[in-house]
């Protein structure tokens, strides 16, 4: 296929991305056959993917709006994909017009088309890190001129955590971000789970082993764990769609059963 001038010259278009993916199932354009592929043999393995991604992007929008409500309105956007409607920076500007945004992938395309949907926006910023070294995201000058690290911040880890192996210590490398925040700061997860549907999670990790980031379920318990010092706020850690639902939202409990769960953290005064 020809490239699109939107493209690194280094990405392999033949080989499918967990961000691509992603934004396939959420009705997104920044996705190549090769992902498209795999997405829609994803989809004939669990047809509910594709509303499962969205319920998961709209939880993200309820626990933005939630950090808001709090006071905080500087975010850190840790595996944050490719920008698509709704995204991050737009749900906190609704919610507060100071907010500001630092968007972090580790993927080389995401950040690409990051930086040419965002642009010169003055209110975000744009970089390539990896969350397994914490020290270079917070230390990095583009969070720096933009984030304010003695007030709070929300980290958000939407969709991420379970494409980090327990072998890369997650728990520990929340914990280093922990440390790096005042008090007030928040941390947000959502985690595909097993719980539920083993089976079918299973084949959806095999799936996923054929790209660059493949997957690491975890169950409720687990993800509890990730919080670490914390402290989970109510309604704790819930499946995704129960996680302070919009008013009138119609429950889906097949939905809720499989799509994994959500909690949002409070770090509060060190005793």
């Amino acid at each position: 296929m020809t490239r699109p001038s939107w493209a690194p010259p280094e990405i392999d278009l033949d080989r499918p991305s967990a961000a691509r993916v992603y934004d396939y199932y959420l009705g997104g354009f920044h996705n190549f056959p090769a992902d498209r592929a795999m997405a829609q043999e994803a989809i004939r393995m669990w047809p509910e993917l594709p509303v499962m991604m969205q319920a998961n992007r709209a939880f993200l929008r309820r626990a933005i709006r939630y950090c808001v409500s709090r006071g905080i309105t500087q975010f850190l956007d840790i595996g944050s994909g490719i920008p698509t409607v709704g995204n991050s920076h737009e749900v906190a500007r609704q919610a507060d017009p100071q907010s500001r945004v630092v968007y972090v992938d580790i993927d080389p395309i995401a950040v690409a088309h990051s930086r040419a949907i965002l642009g010169d926006d003055p209110a975000t910023r744009v970089l390539q890190g990896d969350l397994r070294r914490p020290d270079e995201i917070l230390n990095d000058e583009r969070v720096r001129e933009l984030l304010d690290l003695d007030r709070p911040v929300a980290v958000l880890m939407v969709a991420l955590l379970h494409f980090v192996p327990d072998a890369d210590q997650p728990r520990e490398v929340i914990a280093q971000l922990g440390d790096a925040l005042v008090e007030g700061s928040m941390l947000v997860v959502s985690h595909a789970s097993s719980d539920g549907q083993p089976e079918l999670a299973a084949r959806h990790q095999q799936l996923y082993s054929r790209t660059p980031t493949p997957m690491t379920m975890r169950s409720k318990v687990e993800i509890e764990s990730l919080f670490g010092d914390f402290a989970l706020q109510e309604p704790g850690v819930v499946p995704i769609a129960r996680w302070h639902p919009d008013p009138g939202a119609q429950a889906h409990p097949e939905i809720e059963r499989m799509v994994g769960f959500a909690g949002v953290g409070l770090k509060e005064t060190v005793r």
